[in-house]
C-alpha cells in the first residue's frame, strides 16, 4: 500500500511540472538517426542541393571514367596494329588502300599523306615532305583534342568540388547557430544533428573531388601515350614517302645510265 502511494504521489509531482518544459526537454535529448540519408533529408534546402549536385559530379566522373578507357583502349589497340602495317616494306598507296574507310587517327594521318601526294602528282620530293609534314600535325592536333574530350571536366571537378561541399558546410552550420540561438540552448543532443549534417556536404565534396584528380592524371597518362603513338605514325608516313622518293631517284638514275 505504501509502495502505491509513493507511485501515485511521483506520478502527480511528475504531473505538477510545466508539461511543455518537459516535452521539449525529452524531444531534445532523443537521439537523432544520423544515418547519411536521414542527415540529408533533415538537412537544409539550400545544403540538400548541394549533396544532390555533388553526387551527380561523382556520377559525372565515373561515368567518364569508363567511356574514356574504353575509348581510348579501343584506340590504342587500333593504332598499334596500324603501326605494324606501315612498319612493313609497303608503300603509300597500298597503306592508303588498306586503311580506307577508316576513322581512327593513324587512318586519317595516312589518308592525309596520300591525299597530299595525290595533288602533288606523285612527286615524291622534299616539297611533298614539308607538305605531307605540316598535314599530318594538323591532323595530329585534330585527334589528340578528339581523344582528350571529357578529361577537362574530370579537372573541374577535382578543383571545385572541395569547395562547393565547403560551402554547403559552412551555410548548414550556420543554420545551426540560428536554431541554437532560437532554442536558447547550448546542449549537444541540439547541436550535434545539424553540425553532422553540414559536415556531411565536405565529406561529398570530398568523395567527389579525389576520384576526379585521380582519374584525370590516369587519364592524362594514357592520352599521352596514345599521343606518342601518333607521333610514331607520323614519322613512319614521312619516312614511306623518302623512301619512295629515293626509290624513285634511284631508277631515274639507273635509266640514265
Amino acid at each position: 500500500m505504501l509502495n502505491v502511494m509513493i507511485r501515485w504521489c511521483g506520478v502527480a509531482g511528475v504531473a505538477g511540472m510545466p508539461g511543455a518544459a518537459l516535452a521539449a526537454t525529452d524531444v531534445a535529448l532523443l537521439p537523432r538517426n544520423l544515418s547519411p540519408w536521414n542527415m540529408f533529408v533533415n538537412a537544409d534546402v539550400v545544403v540538400q542541393a548541394v549533396m544532390v549536385g555533388l553526387a551527380f559530379a561523382s556520377l559525372a566522373t565515373w561515368t567518364i571514367w569508363l567511356a574514356k578507357t574504353v575509348e581510348i583502349r579501343r584506340k590504342t589497340a587500333m593504332a598499334k596494329r596500324r603501326l605494324s602495317m606501315l612498319e612493313t616494306d609497303t608503300v603509300l598507296a597500298k597503306a592508303e588502300q588498306e586503311s580506307r574507310g577508316g576513322n581512327d587517327a593513324v587512318a586519317q594521318i595516312i589518308q592525309s599523306a596520300a591525299r597530299e601526294a595525290s595533288l602533288s602528282g606523285g612527286h615524291f620530293d622534299d616539297g611533298l615532305k614539308e607538305r605531307v609534314a605540316l598535314r599530318l600535325e594538323r591532323v595530329e592536333a585534330a585527334m589528340s583534342r578528339q581523344i582528350a574530350r571529357g578529361t577537362g571536366v574530370l579537372a573541374t571537378i577535382g578543383a571545385t568540388a572541395p569547395f562547393v561541399g565547403l560551402f554547403g558546410t559552412v551555410w548548414g552550420i550556420m543554420n545551426s547557430f540560428i536554431g541554437i540561438s532560437e532554442a536558447k540552448t547550448t546542449n549537444l543532443a541540439v547541436v550535434a544533428p545539424g553540425i553532422a549534417e553540414a559536415l556531411l556536404a565536405t565529406a561529398l565534396g570530398l568523395v567527389a573531388a579525389i576520384p576526379a584528380v585521380v582519374i584525370y592524371n590516369h587519364l592524362t597518362r594514357t592520352i599521352s601515350v596514345h599521343r606518342a603513338l601518333l607521333g610514331d605514325a607520323s614519322a613512319l608516313v614521312l619516312l614511306l614517302i623518302s623512301r619512295e622518293g629515293d626509290r624513285g631517284a634511284f631508277r631515274l638514275a639507273r635509266a640514265a645510265e
